[in-house]
């Protein structure tokens, strides 16, 4: 494959998802082009899916697809990684106006078990309202019977731990935690490429026909962590917020010129404020690029006083 004429990162066009739970806060907070009268849930930013696939829209790539990246231009875009039939991320904004139904995603014994895909994830909370919360593992060690009554009953809600999110709060959701996020946040989610989840409980909730959302009790009672018990917020270590087989996520306060990472390794970069610029190519508040492994300009500059970014790798 011949050398590509790299000349800046890659940006992708955002792949918008209607979901009842969304609104139209990427418009307002981010600026994103959102269908009229659409409530937008989740952006997919970054994504090779066989059901969705981001697609280069600047410079010499321009039309290709993720996927095409990933097997044909791997090593020049991504450098030396793990091999894997699509690239292993999958990079969203989340807007919740209202609560998420409680779930669960598999670990992979269970997911093989199940027929499904495993998932591990993050959440970088960029806007949160007054009292938006975030739903995580539980507030006691609780038994599988005990949880399953409290389905059957309608009282799961009050074994589930309860967190006040606010901006700038992390939170890493290992395969098996309970989760589910609360109404008013706005959410960076940096996870494992899969799209399986199951629903366990939705709050006693109806639409408008009366009926309850389908579930899926069975397969999450099988994958839910029932040890896992008031799971905290990330803790920085400086720059770094998290680290972990499938990602590393440090958040950066970019005061002067930096390169983003060493030559042939990739790099995500997320413009939490201010602006960025590298290359040919500039990031504002909301915007994601991909810099490829083999571009030559590396640096990130900051165009604005008071810049931040989440800079997300996957580790060697």
């Amino acid at each position: 494959m011949s050398q590509p004429n790299l000349t800046g990162p890659l940006t992708f066009q955002p792949i918008f998802m209607e979901r009842m739970w969304g609104g139209r806060r990427l418009e307002s907070k981010f600026g994103k082009k959102l269908p009229p009268n659409a409530c937008i849930g989740e952006s997919w930013e970054i994504v090779d899916r066989k059901e969705a696939q981001s697609v280069v829209r600047n410079g010499a790539m321009r039309g290709k697809t993720l996927h095409e990246l990933w097997t044909q231009d791997r090593q020049e875009i991504f450098g030396e990684l793990p091999d894997s039939p699509r690239f292993p991320l999958l990079v969203k904004l989340l807007d919740a106006q209202q609560r998420l139904s409680l779930q669960v995603h598999p670990r992979e014994r269970i997911a093989a078990k199940l027929g499904s895909e495993p998932k591990t994830e993050f959440w970088y909370v960029a806007a949160a309202d007054d009292k938006a919360e975030l739903f995580v593992g539980l507030r006691k060690q609780t038994a599988r019977s005990e949880f399953k009554n409290a389905l059957e009953s309608g009282t799961a809600a009050e074994l589930v731990h309860t967190i006040r999110a606010k901006a700038g709060d992390a939170m890493f959701l290992p395969a098996g935690r309970l989760h589910a996020v609360g109404a008013g946040n706005l959410l960076v989610e940096i996870q494992q490429n899969s799209d399986t989840t199951y629903r366990v409980f939705d709050w006693n909730r109806l639409d408008e026909k009366g009926k309850a959302r389908e579930l899926h009790v069975d397969q999450a009672l099988q994958c839910i962590d029932f040890n896992d018990c008031e799971p905290q917020l990330v803790k920085p270590k400086g720059e770094l917020l998290v680290k972990h087989k499938l990602f590393e996520i440090q958040k950066w306060k970019l005061d002067k010129p930096r390169e983003v990472a060493p030559s042939g390794q990739f790099a995500i970069v997320f413009c939490l404020s201010g602006s960025i610029g590298c290359a040919d190519a500039d990031l504002a508040p909301g915007e994601f690029f991909l810099v490829p492994a083999s571009l030559q300009d590396r640096q990130l500059k900051p165009l604005n006083e008071g810049t931040t970014l989440l800079r997300v790798t996957i580790p060697r």
